[in-house]
């Protein structure tokens, strides 16, 4: 991105990330003190809080780092301190808030019954949690305004879940497929609320939907 600093694509970082969510090792936190106030754990968790907020608000293009350092009271140099650039700060507070990929492969990995409404289930339910919602809007906030947002979670993602499941590309085209189903059904619910989805459960929506994502998983 333009004054953030790198020559790294929001789908490298995101790759690298989502490695690391893989191999459940955790990433590197910096260790030096600059900016407006002393840095720490609790300057750093308020840049991640202001980050979910401003991207949820104003979408990835809308937030810039310098309006994320003056909602967390720090310097912008602290939040490069910490994150590199907004594209980093992106994935480490919005997509890694959200456990897109968490919630994915655990599902994804178990081949039982059912697996497309266990699926469903597992996703719909990120969106129910309070601490997890404003992630996951923000996700929404941002690829419908943003490219390098889009890109995140067009190349990224996939290819993150593709390596953890060392998946053929014929696997990895049924896994947009249903990519697509799930975020159009969670932005029908809980941003258009569409009152034929609002008015069903959770389990009972990720029931109805759930043997259509069979069919797209293979099953």
């Amino acid at each position: 991105m333009p004054g953030d600093g790198t020559s790294k694509s929001p789908a490298e970082e995101f790759l690298k990330w989502g490695y690391a969510v893989v191999v459940s090792t955790s990433g590197a936190k910096g260790q030096g003190r600059t900016g407006r106030r002393p840095g720490g754990s609790d300057a750093r968790q308020d840049i991640l809080d202001a980050a979910v907020e401003l991207f949820s608000e104003r979408g990835y293009e809308g937030a810039s780092v310098r309006a994320i350092a003056t909602a967390a009271d720090v310097d912008p140099a602290l939040v490069r301190h910490y994150f590199g650039d907004k594209s980093s700060l992106f994935v480490e507070s919005v997509m890694s808030r959200a456990g897109i990929v968490e919630h994915v492969l655990a599902e994804l990995r178990d081949d039982g019954e059912r697996r497309g409404e266990r699926l469903a289930l597992a996703y719909l339910s990120a969106w129910e949690d309070d601490d997890v919602r404003p992630a996951l809007t923000a996700v929404v906030a941002s690829v419908v305004t943003s490219e390098g947002a889009r890109m995140i979670l067009r190349e990224a993602l996939p290819a993150a879940i593709a390596r953890a499941l060392d998946l053929t590309a014929d696997d990895v085209s049924r896994m947009g497929l249903v990519g697509a189903q799930l975020l159009g059904v969670a932005m029908a619910r809980y941003v258009a609320e569409i009152p034929v989805l609002t008015e069903l459960s959770v389990a009972e929506l990720a029931a109805r939907i759930g043997p259509g994502l069979d069919v797209l998983l293979g099953e």
